[in-house]
């Protein structure tokens, strides 16, 4: 018999709080969002940034929604962050937990001991916000989520390339019965021929599966990072991207960021 490690399982978080879920198939839910740190990815228009790397501390909101933040140092220890979530599930308040990031998924092996133990205790179903580009993450923790929103990264849009990828990691969102969709970042710099190639792909797994247009929201000049403006396309392009893609799926929407609208993290 394999003696049980002593060693605590611990994760690098930004922020824990609740807020109203502003993109893709859960807009307008309330959640309680996890938002780890790290990210490998550097997208152009990624509003974000303070991600990419892990804090020497994160913030944990004491009351859902109230923003009464305590700082605590990194990294986070499984059973602290359990306690955490526990306390902000008030009775019929949230809808869900949502992973975010950063790149939830470069937690995985953490993940695959905090999500059982959370969801028995809270009750609530698990969402998943990825960048769609860790597979062999995602097939860690496939048994423990309910809905994964993946963001297909565009070239024009976002300066990362992962075509391949994508492809397997939403082939095995699919084949797993997961609610899933898709949400693509398009801006001036969209090229057409990447929405048209994401539509395809999307398509060869199943064109039930929603795919969501989200118009970049405009950084302020101190939060860019990229020399490339991500500035957001003019509506008449959309609409005709939006027909593109209907060519070849069922669902295609075009939602902003509503969470900015309501002045929501």
């Amino acid at each position: 018999m394999i003696a049980k490690t002593t060693v605590t399982s611990t994760a690098r978080l930004v922020e824990v709080f609740s807020a109203i879920q502003g993109e893709g198939l859960n807009v307008g839910t309330r959640q309680i969002f996890i938002r780890f740190a790290l990210c490998d990815l550097r997208c152009h228009f990624c509003d974000s940034a303070h991600t990419w790397n892990a804090p020497l501390n994160c913030r944990i909101e004491r009351s859902p929604g109230l923003r009464d933040f305590e700082i605590y140092s990194n990294p986070v220890p499984l059973p602290i962050l359990v306690e955490w979530v526990q306390r902000q599930n008030l009775p019929s308040l949230h809808d869900s937990i949502s992973l975010t990031g950063g790149e939830p998924l470069l937690h995985a092996q953490f993940l695959t001991q905090f999500l059982p133990e959370v969801r028995a205790i809270t009750g609530l179903p698990i969402y998943l916000e990825t960048g769609g580009h860790r597979p062999e993450q995602l097939a860690m923790i496939l048994p423990y989520l309910d809905s994964v929103g993946m963001d297909f990264k565009l070239p024009s849009v976002s300066g990362e390339s992962h075509w391949q990828e994508h492809a397997k990691f939403l082939q095995l969102c699919h084949e797993s019965y997961l609610n899933v969709f898709v949400k693509i970042i398009v801006s001036q710099n969209t090229d057409p021929a990447e929405l048209e190639r994401s539509a395809l792909l999307v398509a060869d797994v199943s064109p039930d599966i929603p795919v969501f247009l989200q118009p970049v929201t405009p950084l302020i000049e101190s939060e860019q990072f990229s020399p490339i403006p991500a500035l957001a396309p003019a509506p008449d392009r959309v609409l005709m991207w939006q027909a593109l893609m209907k060519q070849s799926l069922k669902q295609v929407r075009v939602i902003p960021q509503t969470h900015k609208m309501l002045n929501q993290l």
